[in-house]
């Protein structure tokens, strides 16, 4: 079948296999991958690998909308009581997760650039599933608004986090000089050059939605500005999700119809979102569950358990609300995206080596879990908090 096809296939079957994951109560993202699993490798294989090598421009664009939108919900308002919570918070978890991992694998008697490259990856939180559980049941509140903040700041952390530690394997594996350039230089500057290019692109994006009548013009413009930035940042490989949150950030808080912008392009994307979802659970094999051994095991509790006490001890630390304190570990499980995008970089940085396929193997067999339970414990976590509008 041809892309066209098999696109098609996977949006029907995804958004039924949702709405039956709605009837147990369960969020749609977590029906999306299950479809994907059925129609991917570990199924039918209709999306082989073929299929979405070809259909991987959707999982970028879907990741720039999904940023924007977390951009969204950034005002300056929001910032100012919530900055210094998320910046904390975001810190506290990364490292949490990187600490634990890294240790976990150092007691199982890994190498040190496994172990470090393992920990770095399992410090990334992907935003996508959690932002998607957050807009399926209109949740609103401390919890929500610290969530998606942190989920969009952690690219930044877990970017320094990576850089510094695969510099460090570098020298164990490839013998290679160990730079201040490599281990800080270069993360802030690809940091600080993302996040100006998103801002910049938001004026543009301000003034075109500024000259706007109607959403037949608006919403061409915002996308069409969302696949240009998606785009430069992937040609001079800065971090798309930096940019594009960046540039909702600027149009959430300069644009007086940004009302009006977000809520185009959230009717927009929900069909490039279910993509995405979809496309990433039929990349994932289940045949590599009994593979994971005790690393796998031990990679997927401590990165968790990572996640959750450091999150709780960072609010602690940034005196939160007390549902933020409690609950927030729970919203960051997944792992999707961002740390799969790692995994890929791993394999190219250390070609030669057996490091990228463990990372790989692992990474994707603990995925199948992640973005499973992942909605599930989002959507607990919400509802108890009391934020979720079902």
């Amino acid at each position: 079948m041809n892309p066209f096809m098999c696109l098609g296939i996977a949006i029907i079957t995804g958004i039924i296999f949702g709405k039956i994951m709605n009837k147990f109560k369960v969020p749609a993202v977590a029906g999306y991958i299950i479809a994907g699993l059925i129609l991917g490798k570990s199924g039918f294989n209709i999306e082989n690998g073929a299929i979405i090598d070809k259909l991987a421009f959707i999982g970028d664009f879907a990741l720039g909308i999904i940023a924007f939108n977390i951009g969204s919900e950034l005002e300056v308002s929001v910032i100012k009581k919530l900055g210094k919570s998320i910046f904390t918070i975001a810190t506290f978890e990364a490292l949490g997760a990187f600490v634990l991992v890294t240790a976990s694998m150092l007691l199982l008697h890994q190498p040190i650039s496994t172990a470090l490259i393992l920990g770095a990856v399992a410090s990334a939180t992907a935003p996508a599933a959690t932002v998607m559980v957050l807009k399926e049941y209109n949740a609103k509140g401390p919890l929500t608004s610290t969530l998606l903040g942190v989920v969009a700041v952690d690219d930044a952390i877990c970017l320094m986090i990576y850089s510094v530690a695969s510099s460090i394997a570098k020298v164990f594996i490839k013998h290679e000089p160990l730079t201040m350039y490599r281990v800080v230089v270069h993360p802030i500057l690809e940091i600080i050059l993302s996040i100006a290019l998103g801002l910049s692109m938001g004026i543009l994006l301000c003034y075109l939605i500024r000259i706007s009548n109607r959403k037949e013009e608006m919403l061409p413009f915002t996308i069409g500005t969302l696949l240009l930035l998606t785009g430069i940042t992937m040609k001079f490989s800065l971090s798309p999700l930096l940019s594009a949150m960046s540039l909702g950030v600027m149009v959430a808080n300069v644009s007086s119809n940004r009302t009006k912008a977000f809520k185009y392009i959230e009717d927009f994307s929900s069909p490039v979102i279910a993509s995405f979802f979809i496309l990433a659970g039929s990349r994932l094999d289940i045949s590599l569950l009994p593979k994971l051994g005790i690393i796998g095991i031990a990679y997927f509790v401590f990165r968790i358990l990572g996640k959750v006490t450091g999150a709780s001890f960072g609010a602690i630390v940034a005196k939160s609300p007390v549902v933020v304190k409690k609950y927030i570990g729970f919203g960051l499980f997944s792992q999707v995206g961002v740390a799969v995008g790692l995994a890929i970089l791993v394999s190219r940085e250390f070609a030669n080596s057996d490091l990228g396929s463990i990372v790989i193997t692992i990474l994707l067999a603990t995925t199948i879990i992640t973005e499973i339970i992942g909605p599930v414990f989002t959507k607990n976590a919400i509802i108890k908090a009391g934020e979720a509008n079902l």
